[in-house]
């Protein structure tokens, strides 16, 4: 029998993974170990959350901006504009002498973040449409990389002072703009034929309007997840989390993420497709969160954790690859952009939202309203993700 040929990977696409991997690696450095530094200038607890929010407020500014000029310009010079400003970001966090410094750093590394938005627009430039979903999840495998590297290169700079990390995570930034400039291929299409009107017209379709909705709708639920199960395992009586139970449950979401974007996605989009696909991740996550609400036992909490993962790693990359498609090519900067903008939106009132159902409801609270969230999304999402329904926006 003839071996099945492996379709290659679109040039170009590698070097736009590892560029976003090691600007991630460089993310995750930080975030670890950036509340106890901020403790060393005198920060409340209250003012370290504020100063988490400050990232995710300026990526919310920042990526329909970055994205819409790297529609004009293109990707490549945005990308490593984004680079530089994270390198910045982080030298000034390390270097900061007063708390207002830190949040200055933050802003900055927040509003350079934005360019995951742009660096998805240029794989969406050149992934043929089967290959979308795919090459979209492996870019979210590049968050797991980040995330599992970034915190034990981290430690280990730490060793060195407190100031240390931050200086890698900027020397990484410095490097890899530098690699960029001579590596990363420029992915923007020739839009020259297209009319001014349709360039002037908005970036966001009805249709493209309620994926904007839905993904800050999904990010609100799993974002309100992350930020209270530690508590919750540990005020359960039937777990009793410790830190370390916490960190390694943790762990056991990142490993099902990563395989589910990074192996499952390709062949499953190329058999269901991503309308599907994106339908069956929320559905996922929906039982899965309010699972979790009822367990009470290690059985029912593994269950209901690896159908949140799974879901969370199917509806993600079937999102962005369908806003990929639906987007003028003109603007699909832009549209990506506005996508990443309302999931940021969603990590800062997430957290906020599940603190106060957890303090006043009840530590079960959280993922029940999440789920019931979830399936809110689905609702809004389930008559444009029919064939029919896509080909007509």
């Amino acid at each position: 029998m003839a071996k099945r040929e492996r379709t290659p990977m679109p040039a170009g696409y590698w070097i736009i993974w590892t560029t976003v991997a090691l600007d991630l690696i460089g993310f995750g450095i930080i975030v670890p170990i950036l509340g106890h530094y901020a403790e060393t200038f005198g920060a409340n607890g209250l003012q370290v959350g504020l100063m988490f929010a400050t990232f995710s407020v300026a990526q919310m500014i920042f990526a329909p901006i970055l994205g819409r000029v790297s529609d004009r310009i293109g990707r490549k010079p945005v990308i490593i504009f984004s680079l530089v400003g994270t390198a910045v970001g982080s030298i000034v966090t390390g270097l900061a002498g007063a708390l207002w410094v830190l949040f200055l750093g933050r802003a900055l590394d927040g509003a350079s973040g934005a360019s995951v938005a742009v660096a998805q627009g240029a794989v969406a430039d050149i992934a043929p449409p089967e290959q979308r979903a795919k090459l979209m999840g492996m870019m979210g495998a590049a968050f797991g990389v980040g995330f599992v590297v970034g915190p034990a290169l981290g430690g280990l700079a730490a060793l060195g002072g407190p100031h240390v990390p931050f200086f890698v995570a900027g020397a990484i930034a410095a490097v890899n703009a530098v690699i960029a400039i001579f590596r990363l291929p420029e992915t923007k299409p020739d839009t020259s034929h297209v009319p001014v009107a349709s360039k002037k017209r908005s970036a966001l379709s009805p249709a493209l309007q309620r994926f904007a909705i839905v993904g800050f709708i999904s990010m609100l639920g799993f974002a309100g997840f992350e930020s209270t199960f530690s508590l919750w395992g540990k005020e359960n009586a039937n777990f009793g989390f410790t830190s370390g139970t916490a960190s390694l449950v943790f762990v056991f979401v990142g490993i099902t993420l990563v395989g589910v974007q990074g192996g499952l996605i390709g062949p499953l989009t190329a058999k269901l497709g991503s309308r599907k696909l994106l339908r069956l991740g929320l559905v996922l996550v929906a039982v899965g969160l309010l699972l979790l609400s009822l367990a009470t036992s290690w059985i029912v909490l593994l269950v209901a954790l690896f159908l949140l993962s799974v879901g969370q790693g199917f509806s993600s990359p079937s999102g962005s690859s369908l806003v990929a498609e639906l987007a003028p090519v003109e603007r699909r900067g832009e549209a990506i952009g506005y996508q990443q903008s309302t999931a940021a939106f969603g990590r800062i009132a997430g957290p906020v939202m599940a603190g106060l159902l957890f303090d006043r409801v009840g530590i079960s609270a959280p993922f029940a309203v999440s789920g019931v969230l979830m399936v809110v999304a689905l609702m809004a999402v389930w008559s444009i993700t029919r064939p029919a329904a896509v080909a007509v926006q």
